[in-house]
């Protein structure tokens, strides 16, 4: 039985949802809040604590109003548009399709978060001596990252077969 294309969007997207909420479930349950521990040594610790704003708490400090067009109305009508898009283009390829998929479950799962508890629970943090270092972050915004980035490879890889074919 061959899944449809439809029903493989849905099922990465719930997936994606899924796994964050779980995460996040676990965390609020199992983490005290703003707290900090260590994962592995300095380099990736687990936190507990609640996000107002949107990537690395931007938006915060934004009147109550504004947080709601910005944080919760303007992301689903966007993410909304991208699932119809993704359904509708077939010509999309496969690993672009993954990464919208990720992004969709990502922004969906953190919006959900917003509508419903009012904040985002962020909870990872890694730290490379410095070097580079996070802000503290939870598995959909991994999400949304990893969709991103697969994107932006998909397009090096298609622009490059495409350009061979030519």
């Amino acid at each position: 039985m061959k899944l449809s294309r439809t029903a493989f969007i849905a099922i990465l997207i719930v997936f994606n949802i899924a796994i964050d909420q779980i995460s996040k479930i676990w965390v609020r349950a199992n983490v005290e809040p703003f707290s900090e521990a260590s994962i592995i040594s300095d380099i990736f610790s687990l936190h507990n604590v609640e996000n107002t704003g949107a990537f690395l708490g931007m938006g915060s400090d934004l009147n109550p109003t504004l947080k709601i067009l910005l944080l919760l109305i303007l992301p689903v009508i966007v993410l909304g548009l991208v699932v119809v898009h993704i359904i509708r283009d077939k010509s999309i390829d496969k690993l672009s399709l993954i990464g919208f998929c990720c992004i969709i479950g990502g922004g969906l799962a953190n919006v959900y978060d917003r509508f419903a508890y009012g904040s985002v629970t962020d909870f990872l943090h890694i730290d490379l001596g410095g070097k580079l270092r996070t802000g503290i972050f939870n598995i959909a915004d991994m999400s949304v990252s990893t969709g991103m980035i697969m994107i932006l490879v998909a397009s090096f890889i298609y622009r490059k077969q495409k350009e061979i074919t030519e």
